[in-house]
């Protein structure tokens, strides 16, 4: 008698494909897909769907990536921030949003409705525009992670073999730096993550100030540890 491993799902109302999804709670939220602009949250223990929103008219989607911003001083856990940048037409807009099921909802009618739940440009202080990528920057298929012991810091991969530092709290680009990859291997649409630090790592002042991620395409397969204080990077090839 076989064992069921995997449970079939209810379909997505629009296909998406290159989609990319953020977890929150029991949602799963997809973010568009080539050329697609529907935004849903799956619930995982309804098995249904919502829709959330559409990207805007403007933003052509391709390759493009998405992060959940970590709120320090938030005190309300049923809202998050998402960031949505680059793909092969770039751009960079935010997202704040809060749950589309049931009482969750209910909650959060009393605020606006137009801050919540669409994608609007992500601006700094001043409300000027920020955007990610120099015009020669090639970020279809970049993928991100948020680090840094004020949970502050973007770090992006993208093609060919480049990794940026960007500070969300200060709207600073902080560092550039080439990822040892052979010359005829590429990275785009990879994997890459942070690592979580154990217990005793979190409380050693010299592992606190480190970020340490690990990055997956193809053949390829690195360990990459950048420096917080000193604003450096130590690239190990793994296995």
């Amino acid at each position: 008698m076989s064992i069921q491993t995997f449970q079939i799902l209810k379909d997505l109302p629009t296909p998406l494909s290159y989609s990319q999804c953020v977890l929150h709670k029991h949602e799963l939220l997809f973010c568009g897909g080539v050329f697609q602009r529907a935004c849903y949250s799956y619930h995982t223990l309804k098995n249904k769907y919502k829709f959330i929103c559409s990207y805007p008219s403007t933003v052509e989607l391709n390759g493009h990536c998405v992060v959940k911003l970590a709120d320090n001083n938030s005190k309300d856990s049923n809202e998050i921030t998402l960031l949505s940048f680059g793909g092969l037409f770039k751009h960079t807009i935010m997202m704040k949003y809060v749950s589309v099921w049931g009482s969750v909802n209910k909650k959060h009618k009393s605020k606006k409705k137009d801050n919540y739940n669409k994608w609007v440009p992500f601006t700094d202080n001043h409300n000027h525009s920020i955007n990610f990528g120099r015009e020669n920057d090639d970020y279809q298929g970049a993928r991100a992670v948020i680090g840094g012991i004020n949970n502050n810091l973007l770090f992006i991969t993208y093609y060919p073999n480049n990794i940026n530092v960007f500070d969300l709290n200060t709207f600073q680009f902080v560092k550039h730096d080439i990822l040892p990859i052979a010359t005829n291997n590429w990275i785009k649409f990879h994997c890459f993550v942070l690592k979580s630090n154990t217990k005793e790592e979190r409380n050693d002042s010299k592992k606190k100030d480190n970020n340490e991620m690990l990055l997956f395409c193809l053949k390829i397969g690195l360990s990459i540890e950048y420096d917080e204080n000193n604003n450096t990077f130590q690239f190990h090839q793994l296995p």
